[in-house]
C-alpha cells in the first residue's frame, strides 16, 4: 500500500538524495507496517523523533510503535526545534 512520509528540519538528512530538497517521500509498505518500524527503517534517532502526526492527527510516542499505517496516510515527523 502506498503512504507519503514527511520529514522536517534536520531530519531530512535522513531522506535519500532525491527526496531531501522537497522533504517529502512516497513509499509502498505492508499493511502492518507501524510507525515505529518506519523509524527504524530511516534510523531516525528516537530523540530526534519529537512530533509525530498521522494526516494531522497526533501520535502519542506511547503508541508509535504499535500505531499501523493505511493505504494513503500521510506521516509527518518534526525534530525537537527551538527557537525564540
Amino acid at each position: 500500500m502506498k503512504i507519503t512520509l514527511k520529514l522536517f528540519a534536520s531530519l531530512t538528512d535522513y531522506l535519500p538524495p532525491e527526496a531531501k530538497y522537497t522533504n517529502v517521500m512516497a513509499l509502498d509498505i505492508t499493511p502492518d507496517t507501524t510507525i515505529g518500524q518506519l523509524v527504524e527503517q530511516f534510523s531516525l534517532p528516537e530523540k530526534l523523533v519529537h512530533l509525530v502526526l498521522v494526516n494531522g492527527a497526533y501520535i502519542a510516542p506511547d503508541k508509535r510503535a504499535s500505531q499501523t499505517l493505511h493505504e494513503g496516510d500521510v506521516l509527518a515527523i518534526w525534530p525537537p526545534i527551538a527557537g525564540g
